[in-house]
Order: C-alpha cells, then structure tokens, then sequence
C-alpha cells in the first residue's frame, strides 16, 4: 500500500501510526508545486515541523485541507470560468518569514543596483551594467502630467504618463517577452522622468541619452521627491526601498494586474490595472498614514498619543504595523530601519521609529511593517507625506510585468472566477 492509499484508508489503521508526509509528498497529494505549498504555510492554511531533513506535515491535515479545496459534488459552475483559489508564481517566494526572488533572498538583493535586479526580473539575465532608459520623446507624457489640476500628486502624473507612453509606443500591443521587458525599462525611467524635479542644480535633459547618463535610477527618483541632494547612504536606502518593493506575492495590485494580462490586455493596460488597485489606503498609500504618524512623533508629541489618535481616526489597525504573511516581522521593514539607523543621520525619525514601536510591542506585539519603514525612509530624506506611494508605484511596475510575462504564456481568460448569485 502507497502513502496516498494509506491515507484513504485511514480509518483501517492505527491513528497515531500514521507517518508525517514529506514536502514533496504533500505537493503531490495537493497537486501543486512546491512553491505553491509553501505559499498555503505562508498564509495559515497549513502547518508543518522542521527538522534536519526538511519540513513535514501532519497527513490528516493534509487529507482535511485539500476535501476542503475540492467543489461540492452536484455544485456545477453557474457560468464559465474556475474558482480562483492560488496562483502559481515563479518570482517571490515568502517562506519562514523570509522573502526571496527567485531563491535569492532579498536582503542581499538590496544592496544591488535596482536596474540590475529589475533587468533581471524581467529577462532572467543578471547585468550589472544594466540602465533604464527612458523613451526619447517624453513631452506628450510630461504635457500630459502637467496638464492636471493643481491639486493633482506625483501619483496622478505616473498614471496619466503611462497612457501618453503607450500611446506613443508603436509596439505598445506586442506581447512578445523581449518587448514587453524592454517596454517595462522604458515604461519605469519614464515614470520617474516625467516628475517635476525638487532638487536644486538637476537641470532637465531632451534627450534619451542625455537622462539615462544623469545617474541611478535611485538618484533620479530622490531629485524628484526630496528638496535637497542625497548622500550615499540615503540614496542606498532608496535603491533598497525600490528593490524591496519589487514584488510580494499575489497582492491585490498584482492580481488585478495580472487579471489584464490573463485578457491579453497590452503592458502598459496591466500597469494601469496595477496602479488603480494600488491606489488605496491598506495598500500602495499605507505608508502615508505611517509618515504623518512618525512625523508627530519625531515633532515631540507623547508616542502613546499618537497611536491613540491614529487609531480613533482610522478605526482600525495602526498605520505602518501587522503583516499576515509575517507574524514575526516583515524582512522588508527590518533591512529598511537597520539601514536608517546604521546611516547616523536621521536619529530623530530612528528614535520615533522605536517609541512607536516600542508602544505597540507593549499592548499588541504587533511589528512594524514594510508602510512604517517607507514612511520611515520618506520622512528622513525631507519627502512629502506621499512620496512612498510613489516609490511604490515605481518599484512594482517591475513587478506586475513579470506577472504579466508569466501570465501571457498561461490559457487566456483563466483568471475568471465563478460568481454565486445572490439576488432576489
């Protein structure tokens, strides 16, 4: 008798008897990789022990999970489509806390060159030499920004720039790979591009040549966020920031993206998709909330008060703390607040960082989060309350790509869920 007959014959042996499945055995029952297994621990919905030999699971819990993600005999779709369950991806991987891109954890892939890392994401090939530049003719994007209402954020330009670059792209609805990767340098340099600068003595350039020689991409977005020129340590905080920001799972921003592209939508339409998701207070604007908070703070107001405050205004959890995928803190926020602090010149915004923090350990035990360490980052480097949205919205245009790469050599229109009626 094989390990999967004795597991539908559980009731003719003993209980107690009955042997832990390894991880491929458990990927093999559930019919999925390994990857996607991990990702169910990641999320709670199955547990595990490890040991010396590798982790192992409890085979009737295994038996209960996957009767669970089988349909109800006699429950037959009320239209076409599947139910959306997990999707598999080949790029991050959260696992023991940890994220890595394509097994390379991320703290080490920080201290790369965020051009180098991005290349790499969406061609596979690693080169350090790696540069994005931006389309050569940039005015209808820049016009097309300026032309927005006073009131208008940085946010607000990236969006309305992705429809001018893809209207002037002649190629903007190949959806062969090397295109879209070499659309996706493009399309990122041009969105840092078409900001205002901030920073005094950075003149504007005409031409591709010209931007792409001006420096990193890092050193080009801190220009056009803060007011004054970086050191080497805040521009590495910035590269950091972007490459951790990378990619992180089947977030909503990357499942509506990759929704698009399951449509066969064109790169620029996924980034579009990508950036109206992210477009929210619990995602891709979480930071602001964080930056106001450690503000106060860093300004000398009673941490515990403002934590009170934060909480009577939001009436949930406080901004920039909790990560379900991390309950003993999320990577991203430590390397970003060990790389803050070991700079030496931001102690004031450190030393608000730890009262906060201090504060939630005491009541919740609750971590900071990756929106507390970019509204950490934002703060120290004299940006705007909304310069995390921004730095977020840039680094994971990369990534909602390499979902789309993905999801381009998947059957179109997979990603069609089934809908229950529930009207009159």
């Amino acid at each position: 008798m094989n390990w999967i007959e004795s597991l539908v014959n559980v009731d003719r042996i003993n209980m107690d008897a009955l042997p832990r499945l390894t991880a491929d055995q458990t990927a093999e029952r559930l019919g999925v990789k390994l990857e996607t297994l991990y990702a169910y621990v990641a999320r709670g919905r199955l547990s595990r022990e490890r040991t010396a030999d590798g982790s192992t699971f409890d085979p009737l819990e295994v038996e209960r999970f996957a009767a669970s993600r089988q349909r109800r005999p006699g429950a037959a779709a009320r239209s076409e489509g599947s139910p959306l369950m997990v999707i598999e991806t080949g790029f991050a991987l959260i696992d023991d806390g940890e994220l890595s891109y394509r097994g390379r954890p991320v703290d080490e892939l920080a201290t790369e060159p965020f051009e180098t890392v991005a290349h790499w994401a969406l061609t596979g090939e690693w080169d350090p030499e790696a540069r994005l530049a931006p389309a050569a003719d940039l005015e209808p994007a820049r016009a097309a920004g300026a032309a927005l209402p006073a009131a208008a954020g940085d946010r607000d330009r990236q969006l309305v720039a992705v429809t001018a670059l893809a209207a002037a792209d002649p190629l903007r609805a190949s959806l062969d790979p090397s295109v879209v990767a070499t659309a996706g340098e493009r399309l990122v340099a041009g969105m840092v591009e078409v900001l205002p600068l901030r920073s005094p003595g950075a003149g504007p350039g005409t031409d591709a040549a010209s931007l792409a020689s001006r420096g990193s991409l890092a050193e080009r977005l801190f220009a056009r966020l803060a007011p004054t020129p970086p050191d080497d340590a805040d521009l590495a905080l910035l590269n950091a920031a972007v490459v951790l920001l990378l990619d992180h799972d089947i977030a909503v921003s990357t499942l509506a993206a990759r929704a698009a592209a399951s449509a066969r939508a064109t790169p620029y339409g996924v980034v579009v998709a990508g950036l109206g998701a992210l477009d929210s207070p619990l995602h891709g604007n979480a930071s602001r909330a964080a930056h106001r908070l450690l503000a106060r703070v860093a300004a000398g107001e009673d941490p515990a008060r403002v934590v009170s405050d934060s909480v009577l205004t939001t009436h949930g959890p406080v901004p920039g703390f909790g990560q379900p995928l991390y309950p003993a803190g999320d990577p991203r926020a430590r390397i970003l607040l060990r790389m803050l602090a070991e700079s030496g010149r931001h102690a004031e915004v450190v030393d608000a960082v730890d009262s906060v923090a201090g504060v939630m350990r005491d009541r919740t035990g609750a971590h900071p989060n990756v929106d507390l360490a970019l509204g950490a980052v934002t703060l120290a480097c004299g940006m705007a309350d909304d310069a995390g949205e921004v730095v977020f919205a840039t680094a994971r245009t990369v990534g909602w790509l390499v979902h789309a790469l993905d999801e381009y050599g998947r059957a179109p229109l997979r990603l069609r869920p089934v809908g229950r009626y529930t009207g009159p």
